[in-house]
């Protein structure tokens, strides 16, 4: 389908959207639901100036700050990760880089992780190169965060400090490693279906892995905080639109899940998301296990009839 093409997707009905969306998700994926855990190894201390972000040195959000956590509590929290429940676990840090130092500390937590543990494992480090990025692939990590966050065009409007296409250079770094991509975005923050049906499109082109999507809850204290959230039915046709033209992606629903789409989180793995993130997100705090395990066992159960 093409770009053109996928704007006529914009007037249908969403109930029959939610329909054609769900038959490209069982007929590319199944009933396969990924589940993903993620640790803020390193909060707050960020140089860059995105606007939706509270980890921001340059906003005034309220938000705890430490440096990289050691590599006991890192491997503790990927413990918790498994009992949980979740396939896969993800070291996160702030900031547009690691100093080698760091680096060296998280590499050594991934062995110990994949020795003592044996999940899988993913980091969302920043802007590493293909050398890098080897080393963590050697020492056991499988897949690379990276969003491109929005389009080319819109991109400007939500970051200056660095680019779009330093985005890009790193998915093509860590694809060169041999490392699989994950790499999304976040709808809300202003942006037209145009600028969403491009980002669709562009990672189809780069040929990402897995898409998380995140739906922008305003912080207070980031330039972001007056943005009036969109409502969960416009969350729900993006859905399915990025199944439509990703196919066989794995789609997860990631923040803003919770607090946008409400009692609607089941509709939008009706309409083609088939991964979510348990135990919470970087700066913002989910449903609890004991719900999530609850809406695991609902989207079973439409995935089965």
């Amino acid at each position: 389908m093409e770009r053109s093409e996928v704007r006529t997707l914009l007037d249908m009905p969403l109930d029959e959207l939610i329909l054609k969306a769900d038959r490209v998700r069982r007929d590319e994926r199944g009933a396969e639901l990924e589940l993903c855990n993620i640790m803020n190894a390193k909060s707050g201390l960020c140089g860059e100036d995105c606007k939706f972000c509270a980890q921001s040195l340059r906003h005034k959000a309220q938000t705890t700050r430490y440096p990289l956590k050691t590599k006991d509590e890192i491997v503790e929290a990927a413990r918790r990760a498994k009992e949980m429940g979740a396939h896969r676990f993800d070291i996160v840090t702030s900031g547009a880089t690691l100093t080698a130092d760091e680096l060296d500390k998280i590499i050594e937590a991934v062995s110990r992780v994949k020795k003592e543990i044996g999940i899988d494992m993913c980091a969302s480090l920043g802007k590493l190169g293909k050398e890098s990025l080897s080393l963590l692939k050697k020492a056991g990590v499988s897949r690379y965060h990276h969003n491109i966050e929005t389009s080319p065009r819109y991109f400007s409007s939500i970051v200056t400090t660095h680019s779009f296409q330093d985005r890009v250079d790193t998915i093509k770094a860590a694809k060169e490693a041999g490392l699989e991509v994950c790499s999304g975005g976040i709808i809300g923050m202003g942006e037209d279906w145009d600028d969403r049906i491009e980002m669709a499109f562009i990672l189809k082109e780069l040929d990402v892995d897995a898409v998380p999507l995140n739906i922008l809850v305003p912080i207070k204290g980031t330039p972001f905080e007056d943005i009036k959230p969109i409502c969960a039915d416009d969350a729900i046709r993006t859905t399915a639109i990025f199944r439509i033209v990703l196919k066989d992606k794995i789609l997860k629903i990631a923040a803003g899940r919770e607090l946008i789409l409400k009692d609607s989180q089941l509709t939008a793995f009706a309409a083609g998301a088939n991964g979510m993130l348990i135990g919470g997100y970087l700066t913002i705090c989910g449903d609890g296990i004991e719900k999530e395990r609850a809406l695991i066992e609902e989207i079973k159960g439409i995935w089965g009839r």
